[in-house]
């Protein structure tokens, strides 16, 4: 695996769009937010005004960062959109947001969230395990709440499911500062499929 860590210019931010999670679920989106706007970072969300979405954005534009939404047409039709980012990017429809999403990512971060969160990680730590993306993944496990999934991902392993080798797909932060770490520490995956299937078949 490529050891240098390129510097993680704009980061991909997935998470839930409930506004009604307790409250340190927003507090921890909300200082993330501001810490990669403080340190120089742009944020790409799914431009959500509500829940966790809209906590990490306001975050970021309170420390006057720049947020770039993407949403598919349908969901600016409902109304659904932050009207208050720095730019706005309509696409046809989820799949092409996501694509568009991971296309623009030097990392991505995955907040607490609900079934929407949880397919935009595995579909993100799927093409890292197929070479399709190679930037760094770090889970945010506010009060961990990611622990049943995390667990899951072990029994995959201890099951035969998945390689153990896999399991450097993603790293955990369980505070806003530890994600920072993480994303300017951990390298760049590698994209050669011959070398991802021999590893798999280990």
């Amino acid at each position: 695996m490529n050891q240098t860590c390129p510097k993680r210019d704009t980061i991909v931010i997935y998470g839930a769009s409930s506004p009604h999670v307790d409250a340190v679920f927003k507090e921890q989106a909300f200082e993330l937010g501001a810490l990669l706007a403080e340190n120089g970072r742009s944020i790409v969300t799914g431009a959500g005004m509500t829940g966790l979405m809209a906590s990490v954005e306001e975050g970021a534009l309170s420390r006057g960062g720049r947020v770039t939404g993407v949403i598919p047409q349908f969901m600016v039709d409902n109304g659904w959109q932050h009207d208050g980012l720095s730019e706005m990017i309509v696409t046809a429809d989820m799949h092409e947001r996501k694509s568009t999403m991971a296309s623009m990512a030097d990392a991505c971060v995955a907040l607490p969230g609900g079934t929407g969160t949880l397919e935009e990680l595995f579909e993100i730590i799927t093409w890292k395990m197929l070479g399709l993306f190679v930037k760094p993944i770090v889970i945010l496990n506010t009060d961990s709440y990611y622990n049943p999934m995390l667990e899951m991902l072990d029994r995959t392993v201890e099951r035969q499911f998945m390689t153990p080798y896999f399991k450097q797909l993603w790293s955990v932060a369980t505070t806003p500062g530890q994600v920072l770490e993480l994303l300017d520490s951990t390298p760049d995956w590698h994209s050669d499929r011959r070398k991802i299937h021999k590893d798999y078949l280990k």
